[in-house]
């Protein structure tokens, strides 16, 4: 909204209230726009969503029931998740049973999410995919991996020979099949350029029409990203294979994995790989919510995100995995205040009916767009106007001997009061009955 009380929108997203570059009178100056000459990310890119295969490899999830992993896929579906890594079936009946579960969900409920299948680079793995898409007349994509650093070869015994042809053997049959095959070099940010020279090649001339650079221990920083890029990119263009597309996936090791996936698409991959809360191996794989949230932030993507939130709470549900109650957007902390002036300015923007000003006073993050709101609390930092909003949204009447008992109440306590103190506080005082309280009690919140 601008201070002549229209709002304007940005030619780079469809905000409500729209953030504006620092030379338009707006209220708020933007200085992640300033000196920008165009959007950041140039190509056309697509997201994979790792949730169902690697995101299981954490030791401490559960492994959802085939019930849950179908409404998984509904719902990355409805976020707008471009593929979607279904499995491993090589890992015996069970995961082949899951696998063609959820590719013939994906077939009969005429989904456009595509699915694929991560395989070792072992004829038995790529024929246990090639079976499924037999069976469900869907070219699942196959993923054939195989570890890449020399770290890992010297621990494994593998010389450069073997792993060849380990590697022309599977994705060849992948192709010969009529499956796409994807080449995936475990722990790339740590390999030496020889070895993937050789294994790049080598997979490519077999049929590979997709690289995947993987940072498997989270070990990559900005500067190794750009530089494994560069030497993959120069090498595609000396072989004369352009039509090669690339992906990034990531690991959370150091903290850094959001922010390599927005590089790497700043610096041309493809497609980028995440995972719902970031579950996976050790810290996890990056975070595919929060990928979307901040792609639809920067402007490019505008799908409709309310979905989002029903997503992350059925994968915490699902795989047993607590939302840190400060994690972005979905904590159940992101949108909730209690200190008095932070809580008064979002009450004043929401008594004058400005939900979008309400949403950005304190949040970068508009909480309406990713289907969550405001939660105005009461605390020993609050102050009268937190009390005049909660009795509001609790549809109970704010007069001053309710306030004031509240109030007291509040100030006595060393934590933020839960909704049944508050209510007992009142009831105890005799300023609200039995029914008024129950009937208070009821969901308020989206989150």
């Amino acid at each position: 909204m601008s201070s002549n009380g229209k709002k304007n929108m940005t030619p780079r997203d469809n905000a409500k209230l729209g953030l504006k570059p620092p030379d338009q009178d707006d209220v708020i100056y933007d200085w992640n726009e300033l000196k920008r000459r165009g959007p950041v990310i140039r190509h056309q890119f697509t997201l994979m969503d790792e949730t169902l295969r690697d995101g299981i490899q954490s030791p401490s999830v559960r492994n959802p029931s085939i019930g849950e992993k179908l409404e998984i896929i509904h719902l990355q579906e409805a976020c707008g998740v471009d593929y979607s890594d279904v499995g491993l079936p090589g890992a015996g009946k069970q995961a082949v049973d899951d696998v063609t579960r959820i590719v013939e969900e994906i077939r009969d409920c005429k989904m456009r999410i595509l699915p694929n299948c991560a395989a070792r680079t072992h004829v038995n793995d790529v024929k246990a995919v090639v079976d499924i898409t037999q069976k469900t007349g869907v070219p699942i994509e196959i993923c054939a991996f195989i570890g890449s650093s020399p770290i890992r070869r010297l621990v494994e015994g593998w010389d450069l020979k073997r792993m060849s042809k380990l590697v022309h053997d599977a994705v060849k049959l992948g192709v010969d099949n009529g499956n796409p095959v994807s080449f995936v070099t475990e722990d790339t940010i740590r390999s030496d350029p020889k070895t993937l020279a050789e294994l790049f090649k080598v997979a490519i001339e077999a049929g590979a029409d997709r690289l995947v650079l993987c940072d498997t221990v989270g070990h990559a920083t900005p500067d190794g990203l750009k530089n494994l890029l560069d030497f993959t990119g120069s090498m595609l263009r000396s072989w004369g294979a352009e039509h090669v597309k690339l992906d990034w996936h990531g690991h959370n090791d150091r903290g850094l994995s959001l922010s390599l996936c927005l590089s790497a698409l700043e610096f041309g991959v493809d497609r980028v790989h995440g995972t719902c809360l970031g579950v996976g191996e050790r810290v996890g794989n990056a975070s595919i919510d929060m990928m979307l949230i901040n792609l639809k932030l920067l402007g490019y993507i505008e799908r409709d995100l309310r979905p989002l939130a029903a997503y992350v709470k059925k994968v915490s549900e699902a795989y047993n995995v607590p939302i840190p109650y400060n994690y972005p957007v979905f904590g159940t902390d992101a949108f909730r205040t209690a200190t008095g002036v932070h809580a008064a300015a979002i009450v004043k923007a929401l008594s004058r009916g400005e939900k979008d000003l309400a949403d950005r006073v304190y949040s970068s993050v508009p909480a309406g767009e990713f289907g969550c709101r405001q939660r105005v609390e009461i605390g020993f930092y609050s102050g009268k106007s937190n009390i005049q909003f909660w009795l509001y949204e609790h549809g109970i009447e704010a007069n001053d001997a309710r306030i004031s008992a509240i109030w007291d109440f509040a100030k006595s306590h060393d934590a933020t009061l839960t909704d049944a103190e508050i209510l007992g506080c009142l009831q105890a005082e005799g300023l609200i009955d039995d029914a008024t309280a129950e009937a208070a009690l009821a969901p308020v919140y989206a989150n």
